[in-house]
Parts: C-alpha cells; sequence; structure tokens
C-alpha cells in the first residue's frame, strides 16, 4: 500500500494551525488534574491493546516501504514494531500513570527574616516539539510523558514511519477523549513534507522546547537551525572499561551485553577498554562471543596480537557510534588511560566501568563527565524505563536544564511562589 499524503494545503498554515491548538491546549493541560491525565494515559494503553492489529499492520506498510528503499539495517531495527514493543508500548503508559506527578509540587518552602515563605513550585514548559527518526514507539513514549508532566506535544516522526505514527496517532486521540482532555494535547504532524520541520522550528509563538530524536545529521540542522531551545544529544560513544580489578564473569557479560543486546540504540556499547593486566585473560573469550554474534572487530595493536580475526582500528573508530555489529577494543594502561581515552572520544552519554575496587569505581564516578556513568552494568540500562522514569522524551548530554533520561521533572520547569499574611517590605 503506498501512502498518499494527506495535507494538501500550505504547510506554513498547517503547522501555524497545529501550533495554536497545541498552545491553546496546553493552558488547559497544564492545569489537568492528575486523575485525568491518568485516565488518558490508560485509555491510549486500551486504544493500542484493541487495535494491535492496526498498528502491526500499518507497520508492516513502512517496513515494505523500508526494504525497497533499502535503509540501514539499524533504522529497520529502530522502525520495526514487533508484539513485545507493543506490548511495552503499553506497559510504558502504565508505568507513566503509576509515577507521582511533579505539576503543582512544592518545594524548599522556608521562612524569611521578613516572615514571608519562600519556595518553588513544578510548571511544565509549555509546548513540546518533538522531531525523531524511524522508532514509532517514540510517539508513545515522548507523548506519554509530555502529558503527564502537563505538556502538549507536536510530534513529527519520519517519512518512513508515516503508516505507524498515523495509526498510533488514532490510539491517542481515543485516549484523550475518553479522558475529556482537548486533541490538540497531543498531535501527529500528518505530512511527510520535510518543510514541516522547518517550521516547527521557527513556531516559537506557539512552541517552548524543540526534542530531536535521531541520527547526527538530524540533530546537527535542528540545533543549528532552531530558533527555540533544544533538549538532545548528538553521538552515543558509549564505553565500558575493564579494570584490572574486575571480576571476570561480571566483566564477559557486561562487554558482551552492552554490545550485542541491541545494536541500534544510543546507549549500546561502541567502544571497549580494558586494563592490559587482564586483557590476555579477558579480551580472548569476550572476542569469541563477540565473533559467536558475528559482531566485527577492530582493535589496537594488543587487541589485535590476542584476537587475530581483529582488524586495525583508526582514529575515526574511536570516534565512531556504528549503531550496527560492529566494536572498537582498546588495551590500555590503566584506569587513568581509559578517562582520557573517554574524555578525548566520547560523547558525554554513557560511560561504565567494571571493578571491585570500590575507591577507583568512585573515582570513575566523580571523574567521567557524561551524563550517566554506570559500575558494573551495562549501558543499555540508560534509558527512561530502566531508571524508573517510565517512558522518555530523549536523552540530553546537555549541562543546562535536563541530563541524561528525559522524564518527567526534565519537561518541567520551576517558578519561585511566595506565601504571606498581609507582608509589605519596609
Amino acid at each position: 500500500m503506498r501512502v498518499i499524503d494527506v495535507i494538501t494545503v500550505n504547510i506554513k498554515d498547517y503547522m501555524q494551525d497545529l501550533g495554536i491548538k497545541a498552545r491553546t491546549a496546553g493552558k488547559e493541560v497544564a492545569v489537568a488534574s492528575t486523575q485525568d491525565k491518568n485516565a488518558a494515559l490508560l485509555a491510549t494503553r486500551d486504544a493500542i491493546g484493541d487495535m494491535r492489529a492496526m498498528l502491526l499492520d500499518a507497520n508492516a506498510e513502512d517496513m515494505e516501504r523500508a526494504r525497497e528503499k533499502q535503509l540501514e539495517p539499524a533504522l529497520m531495527d529502530r522502525l520495526e514494531l514487533t508484539d513485545s514493543r507493543v506490548r511495552a508500548m503499553m506497559d510504558g503508559l502504565s508505568q507513566v500513570a503509576t509515577l507521582k506527578d511533579p505539576v503543582g509540587a512544592i518545594s524548599g518552602l522556608s521562612y524569611m527574616p521578613s516572615g514571608i515563605q519562600v519556595g518553588q513550585m513544578r510548571v511544565p514548559l509549555g509546548v513540546i516539539g518533538i522531531i525523531y527518526e524511524s522508532r514509532p514507539n517514540v510517539t508513545v513514549e515522548a507523548a506519554s510523558v509530555a502529558l503527564k508532566s502537563g505538556n502538549a506535544t507536536i510530534l513529527r516522526g519520519g517519512s518512513e514511519a508515516i503508516s505507524s505514527n498515523r495509526a498510533i496517532a488514532q490510539c491517542m486521540a481515543q485516549g484523550l477523549s475518553v479522558a475529556g482532555l482537548p486533541a490538540g494535547a497531543l498531535q501527529v504532524v500528518e505530512t511527510t513534507d520535510r518543510a514541516a520541520v522547518g517550521e516547527l522550528i521557527t513556531m516559537s509563538e506557539f512552541v517552548d522546547v524543540i526534542v530531536p530524536r535521531g541520527g547526527r545529521g538530524l540533530i546537527e540542522r535542528i540545533s543549528r537551525e532552531s530558533c527555540i531551545p533544544v533538549i538532545k544529544h548528538l553521538d552515543g560513544i558509549c564505553h565500558v572499561y575493564i579494570d584490572d580489578a574486575a571480576d571476570a564473569e561480571k566483566a564477559i557479560a557486561i562487554a558482551v551485553n552492552a554490545k550485542t543486546q541491541r545494536y541500534g540504540t544510543c546507549n549500546t556499547m561502541e567502544t571497549l577498554l580494558i586494563a592490559e593486566s587482564v586483557a590476555e585473560t579477558l579480551l580472548p573469550p569476550i572476542c569469541s562471543a563477540y565473533l559467536d554474534k558475528n559482531v566485527e572487530i577492530r582493535g589496537c595493536e594488543r587487541t589485535r596480537e590476542l584476537c587475530n580475526q581483529a582488524s586495525v582500528a583508526a582514529d575515526e573508530d574511536w570516534a565512531a557510534e556504528y549503531l550496527a555489529p560492529i566494536v572498537a577494543i582498546r588495551v590500555v594502561s590503566g584506569m587513568d588511560e581509559a578517562m582520557e581515552h573517554i574524555e578525548r572520544w566520547g560523547s558525554s552519554h554513557t560511560d561504565a566501568i567494571v571493578t571491585e575496587n570500590h575507591t577507583r569505581a568512585m573515582q570513575f564516578l566523580r571523574a567521567v563527565d557524561s551524563s550517566s556513568v554506570m559500575v558494573n552494568a551495562s549501558t543499555r540500562f540508560a534509558d527512561g524505563f530502566e531508571y524508573g522514569l517510565g517512558a522518555e522524551v530523549g536523552i540530553s548530554t546537555d549541562k543546562l536544564h535536563a541530563r541524561g533520561p528525559v522524564g518527567l521533572d526534565g519537561l518541567t520547569s520551576q517558578k519561585y511562589v511566595v506565601l504571606g499574611d498581609g507582608h509589605i517590605r519596609s
């Protein structure tokens, strides 16, 4: 089945109309009760369950077009909806509904010498524009977190997922209707015209924040051209460092899982660093496990000595986000050299150390400047769902406002509130 672009009006007018509806709906959602927001999330979950066959059929159309266009394997993987991924979408909606609503929470309330009380209240950001490639499950994940945190959302998925996103939009519309919330609170851009992105990132009168999710090209473009603040990360060049005080069983399991559990995600390990004192013992079984899973190995000279099927790793390999069954391996003198490598080549996304030395673990946590830093755990845990945030709108490697997986708190701001009893300033 060929998708026909249903938007035939002027793109600027169409996007402006979405912006007006989102701004209007955002005011209503910002003051909606937790009960109503949860009702919308759960009704959306039920709609997805009821319309599962329709969703999978729509996704099959997208997959067929993707194969015809010979999309990269990583994009194909992100695009596909399976029964388990549909179930994960539903589970994510359930989890977000159980999370504490941050909107309206007051913290730090204290008396000042004047007698007034001063604190800070959590408030929604307003209208969020989310631009993403492939992964249709992002439509649900991002929308659910945005809604629970009291924001309206305009979602612009990639043209490759248009059928899936339109089907998901029907489920979300049903969820909003059941809860009595405005349809403009969650809107999917239903045109594949690329001009829609250019309009969305310049509509500062309607949109408060832009969140891009996708390849480097997309995110660089959005960061360069947006007139609206952007929450983003460019690359997921994630590292696992196996220390000389590592437990061998843990090290092997983590190194293999971080690379092979799923290839096309930003929290997949791309570079393995290993202390030279344990490389001779641990690298052969790790490389054997990679080769069993058809992972191509590129390594430094010492790595190639220990794994003769490894090819030469060039500088561009240390800076690569493969999103594919390829891994770069470097043997280092110890933790200091590993941290130097991460600082030079990393992307501040997610980095892990495997060690039983508590002092080194704490030093690694403090010194590595990434949005997620882990001890004895796979980088694949760098995820809003795994962090207990429910779904997420994305992962931020910026240092201001939100960092790491962006969940409910990351889509709110704080304003000062003052409580008095007729107080006047002398």
